[in-house]
């Protein structure tokens, strides 16, 4: 039952797919809710009527578990749970990471998961501690590997076998990673040991890990973030390219009285009204929630149906061509993920290979939009432009004799001839008044525009407001002034 992942459709590296286990789909992206057999504030199949295609539980608990050992090995998991979507098991690295150890081994829980009907077996992998030093995380690394070895060697090629990648905070270790789970043929590869880095906040840290592992994994591999369940990072992990992500978030949220929304979380008692549009939001007053005897599930069906509805938004988005604009928008309610979007942001080069060539629009929300992968397109895509000896661009419209062409200036993206004003990205461009970081970029254009064209002479019409600033970003480039 070999795992399969198809891209329908992208934006930014976001990707709107299908993930097939055997018969069973999956769209993507998705959210997997984690199932506690044991605390159960919401059942899977309560799930299941709310639109969840795929759930994770622990498989090391149901090993453990004198009350559902036996009847998991009798029945499955997709009985026990009356959940008939995909079933994802871990193998108990959670608990290792917590205690330090577990007992049973990696072909142990490998054919426990088979044996209990899992759709998606997780070997035993070590979740390297962001804390750890080079030696513990290249040691543990190479116990990693060694075990997803096994696990091919063991269960053969076709079986429905995760390929964590792990390497700590170390990038040159996660592309290691990246490269060797490619290498062994896996085609479902989370992202390990990111927990205690979205715990603290440390956006920046978790960018880099992520495009660490993605310079090296297959670009038909399905990425799935263990353990990001806050709503307002799904768009960043989205944008960076993970497809999948897990969480207990809504059951651990609502066991502390906290109420999610997709730009963060409010406890409880610290809400006059509920700005929410679901059935538990609109059924209750902030009030009555608070007192409700039942809070603590009415809190996590309602941080399910907030999680769920977020996947749907960037799901829209990638549709849309908006996911960065969706970002953007999230992450200005965190300082934090705010910084982790500009680490992003430094990785536009790469993301632009993924990113789709034409899109619905572009807004500009400020400095970051500068940045964008689509900005970077259309001034690499300047050299294809062919023009004359001699080129004015004007930046407001000024015409003039003797130049071959004339071309138009739009920041953030600079040059355009007349003939692309309707067409993406200049067209569907909506920009506020100037400012100096927008034109500045704009001038980035102008200077590709004349590196890539030897043989022309580029000059330059603006106005004084922004001579200063063109005279900065273009100090060798001709300006050109009207007769008086």
């Amino acid at each position: 039952m070999a795992i399969a992942f198809e891209s329908l459709d992208s934006d930014c590296a976001g990707r709107a797919g299908k993930l097939a286990i055997g018969k069973k789909t999956v769209r993507t992206p998705a959210l997997l809710p984690v199932i506690n057999p044991h605390l159960q504030l919401v059942t899977p199949k309560e799930l299941r009527q709310m639109g969840v295609e795929a759930l994770i539980t622990n498989a090391y608990i149901f090993s453990q578990s004198q009350q559902y050992r036996e009847q998991a090995l009798a029945e499955g998991l997709h009985k026990l749970l009356d959940f008939d979507g995909v079933i994802m098991t871990d193998s108990g690295s959670f608990q290792l990471s917590v205690y330090g150890q577990v007992s049973i081994t990696n072909t142990e829980t490998l054919s426990f998961q088979r044996d209990i009907g899992s759709d998606i077996w997780v070997p035993l992998d070590i979740p390297t501690s962001p804390a750890s030093d080079r030696e513990t995380a290249e040691r543990e690394l190479a116990v990693t590997m060694q075990r997803l070895k096994e696990a091919r060697d063991v269960f053969g090629s076709d079986a429905p076998i995760a390929g964590p990648v792990q390497g700590g905070i170390f990038e040159d270790l996660r592309e290691r990673a990246g490269r060797e789970v490619t290498d062994l043929g896996f085609t479902f590869c989370p992202v390990g040991a990111v927990v205690p880095l979205m715990e603290s906040y440390r956006y920046r840290d978790l960018v880099s890990v992520v495009m660490a592992a993605k310079r090296t994994l297959s670009p038909a591999s399905c990425i799935h973030l263990f353990g990001a369940g806050h709503p307002a990072m799904f768009a960043l992990a989205t944008a960076m390219g993970c497809d999948l992500f897990d969480s207990a978030a809504y059951a651990l949220y609502a066991k502390d009285g906290r109420y999610l929304t997709a730009h963060g979380s409010y406890r409880i008692g610290e809400l006059a009204d509920l700005p929410c549009a679901c059935a538990v939001c609109r059924s209750h007053t902030a009030e009555e929630l608070r007192t409700a005897k039942d809070r603590e599930r009415l809190l996590a069906l309602h941080n399910l149906h907030v999680t769920l509805a977020e996947i749907a938004r960037i799901r829209q988005a990638i549709a849309d061509g908006t996911l960065w604009e969706l970002v953007d928008e999230r992450c200005r309610g965190h300082p934090q993920l705010l910084a982790g979007y500009r680490a992003l942001l430094g990785h536009a080069p790469a993301l632009e290979a993924h990113d789709r060539a034409s899109k619905r629009r572009f807004f500009y929300r400020g400095t970051e939009s500068c940045r964008r992968t689509e900005v970077l397109r259309y001034q690499r895509q300047l050299s294809r432009l062919n023009l004359g000896r001699d080129v004015l661009v004007s930046f407001d419209g000024t015409r003039a004799e003797g130049f071959d062409d004339i071309l138009h200036f739009k920041p953030p993206f600079g040059p355009y001839p007349a003939e692309l004003r309707e067409t993406f990205p200049i067209g569907p461009c909506e920009i506020p008044e100037w400012d100096e970081d927008m034109v500045r970029q704009g001038c980035l254009g102008i200077k590709a525009l004349s590196e890539s064209h030897a043989g022309s002479r580029i000059v330059v019409s603006c106005s004084p407001r922004w001579e200063p600033v063109v005279r900065k970003e273009l100090a060798t480039m001709e300006l050109w002034h009207a007769p008086v």
